[in-house]
């Protein structure tokens, strides 16, 4: 009898550090429904990333050849390599019924909040700025400078978190996932999303 037209697209977005990952993964695991969109990217491959599941691996050329076709609903240069959002993807999945998941920089998010007005967008805080700290040299797989430069960049894109509908604070990852999995679940029964058949 209620039934849902289209698909909600959820744009997340948090420092380098954060967990956001994590909690994405978490989630496809554990939510039917929910579809990854696959970026367009020209850095190269990481160990164990595949094409077509990871990212879409294509070069500069053919990247600004997306951009001219309009094939792209937004993209951005980060960290010297360009990412981009396909139009087509997410088009295809929302109409189908499919909720689509976004883990995007705050420039890309806020192109695909203006581009999409009914899309949700959660923004993920570390505990605190030692903490990030913490984790990002715990990390182990940037210099002191890169590590400098990222939370340099954290202190910008948390003054873009009041575009988000939502904030998350990753101290405690179970926590965390019990928040961000229960905006899903509350957005998809929001009655304006929703239609009732057969009254």
């Amino acid at each position: 009898m209620i039934k849902r037209e289209r698909g909600i697209i959820f744009v997340v977005s948090a420092p380098s550090g954060t967990g956001k990952t994590t909690l994405c993964k978490m989630l496809l695991s554990d939510l039917e429904g929910i579809v990854f969109s696959v970026s367009y990217t020209t850095r190269p491959p990481r160990k164990g990333e595949v094409n077509g599941r990871d990212y879409f691996f294509v070069s500069e050329e053919e990247f600004r050849e997306l951009i001219k076709k309009g094939e792209l609903v937004e993209y951005a240069l980060v960290y010297g390599n360009f990412y981009g959002t396909s139009k087509s993807f997410i088009e295809e999945k929302i109409s189908n019924g499919l909720d689509v998941l976004l883990d995007i920089d705050v420039q890309g998010a806020k192109r695909i909040l203006e581009y999409y007005t009914d899309a949700v967008g959660i923004f993920i805080f570390p505990p605190s700025f030692d903490e990030l700290r913490r984790r990002l040299e715990k990390r182990g797989t940037d210099s002191p400078e890169a590590v400098e430069t990222r939370l340099m960049i954290a202190k910008k894109e948390m003054k873009m978190a009041d575009m988000y509908h939502y904030w998350i604070v990753n101290d405690h990852l179970e926590r965390a996932y019990v928040n961000f999995k229960s905006i899903f679940i509350a957005e998809r029964s929001r009655s304006g999303r929703l239609t009732v058949e057969g009254l």
